[in-house]
Order: structure tokens, then C-alpha cells, then sequence
């Protein structure tokens, strides 16, 4: 039988990423083409100019079509951006009958009653993750499926998101002629793509160091118990060698690239590289030592915002899987080092080649496209549990109902308009 074929855009600060993927028949996901262009309209993970936006995603999809020679028509589009909230909530529903076991619908109606939370105006609720159940006070349950007990209770993460930034997502993509399936949270979608089962099992820590914003999504015992997105990433460590050095924006984010490393301690004192002067000026020479310096200062920062929030997540101590850093930050000299260092455990970077079969080309198994890779994967999470009838499955399904409704709000409006 002829595999679906799902497409992931990943609608970046620094880049706009459109890959094409199908499952082969071991279940590996094939990368059938790819598209990528610089991101010109997006600003922290949120859509700040709608023509250049839709400009990049139309240039990145005609390329991923022209690699894969596929007809794009639908995507799965990422969301991120610090317009991002997440928090706990109990929830209770109680049965007719001891006798009845308890059902799919009794779970769905669990998670439905989520969906009808009040939030903050302007703000939508996007996934509803749901975590332990307990039955008649028997607590911990993973899959209270087949159990006898009239009060059913559970836990609940919630994940939130402002309409305007959905809305602005949802327009750019309609006006590049493409449908969107599911909006997916994109620290979820890189989880997918360079996690283990066993590491989500034994309590991991993963960090999606972008351009705009770094996302964060704790798991542990295989539930997600943590997300969070810090309002920035690789591209303030750009202006700050820029301001550091006195030099040009796309120079300091070429030394970046280059010769970059987020321990100063690493370099010799005497190392240095030498950039082309402005027309007809000397040319400069730069400390690999001093540029070591001033990016270890703000990766300090980003490292101790990631450590805030592993503490409040109140998981600290049931890390054992320990950081996994991925996104296009991951790929600075050091990173890891640096985590073990500020936070005491233990750190790897995260490469998305975990469910993907040989990829077409080494860019794609670059830490860059977890994002658009997890996003494929989530595309066939979804057409694998349409209509199912277990717990886990169903609660997958519910979880993308909330994205679902939210994108159907979003259609309403946007037809209005």
C-alpha cells in the first residue's frame, strides 16, 4: 500500500523549512525533498511582516516541491513564539454505574470539558496533554481504560496560545495557496524527532535553541510535564558579536558559525581571525578568545533561564535522561559542556535522524530541522490514531482536537475578514 505523504513547514525566525516526507514499509520516515529559505518576516517565533512571510514560504515550498516532485497542497505549520503558556489543571468526571467499565468516552469527555476552560482574552487553548488518572482515589493510572469506578479524575497539561499570532500564521500560509492540517507546538514536533521513548521514560529535558526563541519540554515516566518558550535564541548572541566587535550584522554571524564556541577558557589567548575592512578601511583582527567571551556570556543566560525552569517544573531530580539540545544553536562549539557545567547534568545534542530512514541529503539530519522533521512525524501520529479506539491513541487525538478547534476558529474568522 502507497504510504501518505505529509509535509512539515516549519515557519522559523531565521529560516523557513519545508520538508516532504512518506513512511517506508519498517515505519522509518523518508525525507522526500526539501525546501529552506531565510525567514525575512518572522520576529521571535511570531509572524511580525506578512508578505515577506509568504514570500519565504512560497519559495521554500517550490523548492521542496521541485526536490521531491510532489504537489503540495496541505502542511503541518509549527507554532512558537513567547506568546506560548502552558499550566496544570485537575479535571473530574463522575460515572453513572460501578458496574460499567470505564470507556473511550468517558476520557473524551474528560478532555472535552478542558477545552471549555476560560482563558485570558485573545487567548486560545492549542494541545491538552493529559497526564496521570485516578480512579475512586487509586492514583497514578496511565490507561484507566477497562477499570471499574464512578470518579474518574486526571491531570492535566494545557498548552496556550494568542488567536492574533495563530491567526497572522494561518493567513500567511492560506495566502501561499496551502491548507493547513494541524498547528503543532513546535517544541512538541522536536521532542518527536530527536527523543527516545526510553529517555522520555526515564525523565528528559529538551532544549530547541532557535534563532528567535528557545523552547523547552520536560518529560518524564513518558508524559510530558513541562513546556516553556524563552524569548530568545541564536540571534541575540549575533547582535551582541556584532555590537561586541564593532562589526557588520552578517560578518558576526559568519565568526558565529565559524570559529564560535561557548566556552572562552577553549581558546588560546593568542588566536585571532581577520575580517575585510569596510570599502577602503584596514582590515579588523578579532580574538577567537574575546569572541569566545562575549557568546559564553549570553549562552550563560540563556543555560540559567533553561535551569529556572527545570526547578519550577519541579522535576529536577527525576532527570536521568538529562539535557538533550537541539535546533540550530545546539551547533555551537561546546554547548554541552557548557549545560553540565551551569546546571549539573548530564547534556547531548539532538540530531532528528531518530525515526528517519537514510535522509537525501546531511543538511537534514542537522539539528536544525528537528522542528520540520518532529512535524512529519506528528503528521503521521495523527492519521495513524484517526478513529481508534485505545487510550493512548485517543488522547493523542483529543490533543490535536484542541489544535483542531482552534485553527476551525481561526478559518471562521479569517473568512470574515
Amino acid at each position: 500500500m502507497e504510504q501518505e505523504i505529509i509535509v512539515g513547514l516549519d515557519i522559523g525566525t531565521t529560516k523557513i523549512a519545508c520538508l516532504v516526507g512518506r513512511k517506508n514499509e519498517h515505519g522509518k520516515i523518508e525525507i522526500l525533498g526539501m525546501g529552506k529559505t531565510d525567514s525575512l518576516g518572522v520576529n521571535r517565533g511570531v509572524v511580525s511582516n506578512i508578505e515577506k512571510t509568504v514570500g519565504a514560504i512560497q519559495e521554500a515550498v517550490r523548492q521542496a516541491e521541485q526536490a521531491s516532485g510532489v504537489d503540495i497542497r496541505v502542511v503541518n505549520v509549527g507554532i512558537a513564539g513567547q506568546h506560548i503558556k502552558s499550566l496544570q489543571h485537575r479535571g473530574i468526571h463522575t460515572r453513572d454505574s460501578y458496574e460499567d467499565e470505564i470507556t473511550v468516552s468517558d476520557i473524551e469527555a474528560l478532555i472535552e470539558d478542558m477545552h471549555k476552560l476560560v482563558m485570558l482574552p485573545g487567548e486560545e487553548i492549542i494541545h491538552v496533554l493529559p497526564q496521570e488518572f485516578t480512579v475512586d482515589n487509586e492514583q497514578g493510572i496511565k490507561d484507566p481504560i477497562g477499570m471499574s469506578g464512578v470518579r474518574l479524575e486526571a491531570n492535566f497539561h494545557i498548552i496556550t496560545g494568542q488567536i492574533a499570532a495563530a491567526k497572522n500564521i494561518y493567513k500567511c500560509v492560506s495566502k501561499a495557496n496551502l491548507e493547513v492540517d494541524q498547528l503543532i507546538l513546535e517544541p512538541l514536533a522536536s521532542s518527536e524527532a530527536v527523543l527516545s521513548a526510553e529517555e522520555k521514560e526515564a525523565g528528559v529535558v529538551l532544549v530547541d535553541i532557535g534563532g528567535g526563541t528557545t523552547d523547552i519540554a520536560i518529560f518524564q515516566d513518558g508524559i510530558i510535564r513541562h513546556t516553556a518558550v524563552i524569548p530568545f535564541g541564536g540571534n541575540v548572541i549575533t547582535d551582541d558579536i556584532k555590537t561586541g566587535c564593532t562589526i557588520m550584522r552578517n560578518q558576526a554571524e559568519l565568526l558565529k558559525i565559524k570559529f564560535g564556541s561557548a566556552l572562552g577558557g577553549e581558546n588560546k589567548d593568542n588566536e585571532v581571525v581577520c575580517i575585510p575592512g569596510l570599502r577602503g578601511r584596514e582590515p579588523k583582527e578579532i580574538s577567537l578568545k574575546n569572541l569566545a567571551n562575549i557568546i559564553q556570556a549570553r549562552m550563560e543566560e540563556i543555560v540559567e533561564h533553561v535551569y529556572y525552569e527545570i526547578k519550577n517544573s519541579g522535576f529536577e531530580k527525576h532527570m536521568i535522561g538529562g539535557i538533550v539540545v537541539t535546533g540550530g544553536g545546539s551547533q555551537l562549539r561546546h554547548i554541552p559542556q557548557l549545560f553540565e557545567y551551569i546546571t549539573g547534568m548530564d547534556c547531548r545534542i539532538g540530531y532528528p535522524n531518530e525515526h528517519l530512514a537514510k535522509a537525501p541529503s546531511e543538511d537534514i539530519i542537522s539539528p536544525s530541522y528537528s522542528t520540520g522533521v518532529g512535524l512529519v512525524i506528528k503528521g503521521y501520529d495523527s492519521l495513524l490514531n484517526h478513529g481508534s479506539s485505545s487510550y493512548s491513541e485517543v488522547a493523542h487525538d483529543q490533543t490535536n482536537k484542541g489544535a483542531a478547534n482552534f485553527i476551525n476558529k481561526i478559518k471562521m474568522w479569517f473568512d470574515e475578514d
